[in-house]
C-alpha cells in the first residue's frame, strides 16, 4: 500500500516567488513532444540571475500581424522540412541571430511576462 503520510500535510506560509523579467543566458536547448498529438516544442533551459536552479521557458512574446502575442516555440516545419518562416520559433531565432534551434545555446535574451505571469521570451 502507498505511503499516504501526505494527507496530513498543512497549509504553509510562504508564496510561490515570481521571477523578475531579466536578461537570461540559454545554457540548454531540447526538443520535446507534447500533449496527445505529440507536437515538438521547444524547450530553453535557462540561467536566471535570481535563480538558485536553471529554468525551463518555451514561450515567446513577439509582434504578429500588428499585435502582440505569446506562442509556444513549436518547432512548425515548411514544404521542404525547414522552420516555417514567421512562425514564433523563427522569430525568436531571427532576433538572436541564430540559424539554427542550436545555436540558441549561450545566447543572452530579454524576458518578460505573459498574461498569467510567467516568464517567455521578449521578441520585438
Amino acid at each position: 500500500m502507498e505511503n499516504q503520510s501526505e494527507l496530513q500535510i498543512e497549509i504553509g506560509t510562504e508564496e510561490a516567488i515570481s521571477l523578475k523579467p531579466v536578461n537570461v543566458k540559454i545554457v540548454d536547448v531540447e526538443i520535446q513532444e507534447v500533449g496527445e498529438k505529440k507536437s515538438k516544442k521547444v524547450v530553453c533551459t535557462c540561467k536566471h540571475p535570481d535563480a538558485q536552479d536553471p529554468i525551463k521557458i518555451s514561450a515567446v512574446k513577439y509582434e504578429n500581424k500588428g499585435k502582440l502575442e505569446v506562442s509556444g516555440l513549436w518547432n512548425n516545419k515548411d514544404s521542404k522540412n525547414l522552420i516555417r518562416k514567421g512562425c514564433a520559433l523563427a522569430v525568436l531565432m531571427t532576433q538572436l541571430n541564430s540559424k539554427t534551434i542550436e545555436g540558441l545555446k549561450d545566447k543572452e535574451v530579454m524576458t518578460c511576462q505573459d498574461e498569467k505571469g510567467y516568464l517567455c521570451f521578449k521578441a520585438y
